[in-house]
């Protein structure tokens, strides 16, 4: 059951991850599709908060910020593409380091939602 738990959260970070390299890619001129960066719904990550995270594990106030932390880089994702597509890719890209500090902080907040899932187990 723990090594279930260990893989199902290693997993949920690799799809963060992936929203990084995603926008990144973006913000450096690759075609990739919007979709999934502008929209928090359509994110494979979002996708695993709403129906792992949300159904399972809801009594963790960890949990909600989670949620809340997504929404906003998604925000901030929106921001930076708009002003790309407005023909400004520096500053684009200069808000990157943002993405960053709320990326750093929903992998720290996974990570506490998985210690204390396995501590209560």
């Amino acid at each position: 059951m723990n090594d279930e738990l260990k893989q199902d959260f290693d997993s949920a970070l690799v799809k963060h991850l992936l929203f990084k390299s995603k926008l990144r890619s973006f913000l450096y001129g690759s075609g990739i599709s919007e979709s999934p960066i502008r929209d928090p719904e359509a994110c494979i990550f979002g996708q695993w908060i709403t129906n792992v995270v949300l159904k399972q594990y809801a009594y963790l106030p960890e949990s909600h910020e989670l949620n809340r932390q997504h929404i906003r880089v998604h925000q901030v994702a929106n921001r930076l593409m708009d002003l790309h597509q407005q023909g400004h890719p520096d500053e684009a890209k200069e808000g990157l380091s943002e993405v960053n500090l709320l990326a750093d902080h929903i992998t720290q907040l996974l990570r506490t939602i998985e210690q204390k899932v396995r501590a209560a187990r």
